[in-house]
């Protein structure tokens, strides 16, 4: 049995949202079929599984780091695995701010939820879940970005 604390939080049937120890944790890893672990972290271990992509995304939790590069690249990877029945943990040093920024783009972008309703979603999974001031300014920018592309898209050319 597990003890407690060390748990992938599920956001969706291929998403999870996790702290490092648990996503580095060869049982649970396992236990859930995940196929790829993005590491929202700059020293953050990778899994020792060699069955797992991996990807690293090299920030640290600070409101001035430039997440945002990074939202279209992470959910594209976590879709991906996704349509190929593949699952995905996101995860950061306490599984908090990074990787719930992270989650949020992803649902977003895919499952085209508010910025509001994404959030909620993955605080909902993961009660911990508290993106830091300047990701959340971030994730408002992405929600007006994705909302152009969807204008551009559906406009009469």
């Amino acid at each position: 049995m597990f003890q407690p604390q060390l748990q992938l939080c599920k956001v969706t049937n291929a998403l999870f949202v996790s702290n490092a120890r648990s996503a580095c944790t060869d049982a649970l890893i396992q236990q859930e079929a995940v196929t790829l672990c993005i590491n929202v972290s700059k020293q953050q271990p990778f899994p020792a599984a060699s069955c797992v992509a991996v990807l690293r995304v090299p920030v640290y939790d600070d409101p001035k780091e430039d997440l945002y590069r990074y939202f279209d690249s992470c959910a594209d990877a976590i879709q991906d695995q996704a349509s190929k029945g593949g699952r995905t943990v996101v995860y950061c040093k306490n599984g908090r701010s990074r990787s719930a920024t992270i989650c949020i783009a992803y649902l977003m972008k895919y499952r085209n939820l508010s910025l509001a309703d994404a959030f909620t979603k993955v605080r909902t999974s993961r009660s911990v879940v508290d993106p830091n001031s300047g990701f959340l300014t971030q994730l408002e920018k992405y929600e007006q970005e994705l909302k152009k592309r969807k204008e551009v898209a559906n406009s009469p050319t």
